[in-house]
């Protein structure tokens, strides 16, 4: 109710980000108290792998990595437990035991390939950091890149290599495959969803120049 922020209410609003990577690492403390990991195991390294996770998200991946450790009956969490817990919180858990057709495993890796392949060529993008077209969640593959910093702040031309390498595993289908899938229809919306905002909200576009078409709200 917007008569809860008039003056004289409630109307101090305090906003809370997400943590940076020292953030990220006092966070990762906090939720390793108890947990034994193996020599080698740093997390200032897990923190910089970590660009965009909340706290909760930190907590969770923590959890799942102990999770795993136990399950392969080890005595400390490992640097592979870490990153495949890493992997389970970004795309979600991998589902080995679904049964994938020959035909829909070669268009989900020449799809997952284009992704890799336009993201390695595009100067301005994050490094491609893993491929795989086993099941997550609820794609059947899926390329992760791996952030350079904690930047929030974009520029034209890496909007628009980012709409070309959301677009990549379309490209690869049309030109391996001869045909086209319904797998891009999540790469579609975030290209578009890019786009409008390039056009709309960051005034990007020469033709309609710097003038915001959102009207407040989100088209």
């Amino acid at each position: 109710d917007p008569a809860l922020l008039r003056p004289g209410r409630f109307d101090r609003q305090v906003y809370v980000g997400r943590p940076d990577q020292k953030g990220r690492e006092e966070i990762l403390k906090v939720h390793a108290r108890g947990k034994l990991f193996e020599e080698g195991v740093s997390l200032s390294d897990v923190a910089k792998e970590t660009i965009g996770f909340t706290g909760a998200d930190l907590e969770n991946l923590l959890n799942e990595a102990a999770l795993l450790a136990a399950r392969a009956d080890q005595k400390a969490i490992s640097k592979t437990n870490l990153q495949d817990a890493i992997m389970k919180v970004v795309c979600g858990p991998e589902k080995k035991s679904k049964k994938i057709i020959e035909k829909e495993r070669k268009l989900t890796a020449f799809h997952e390939a284009g992704h890799a392949v336009a993201t390695y060529l595009l100067p301005t993008q994050d490094p491609v950091r893993h491929i795989t077209i086993i099941p997550r969640g609820q794609s059947l593959g899926s390329t992760w890149s791996l952030p350079h910093d904690d930047s929030s702040n974009m520029t034209r031309n890496e909007m628009y290599e980012q709409i070309v390498g959301l677009l990549g595993g379309r490209v690869a289908e049309a030109l391996f495959l001869n045909d086209i899938s319904t797998g891009a229809s999540n790469d579609i919306d975030r290209a578009s969803k890019i786009a409008r905002d390039m056009v709309a909200r960051y005034g990007m576009c020469e033709k309609l120049g710097t003038v915001s078409y959102t009207g407040g709200d989100e088209l």
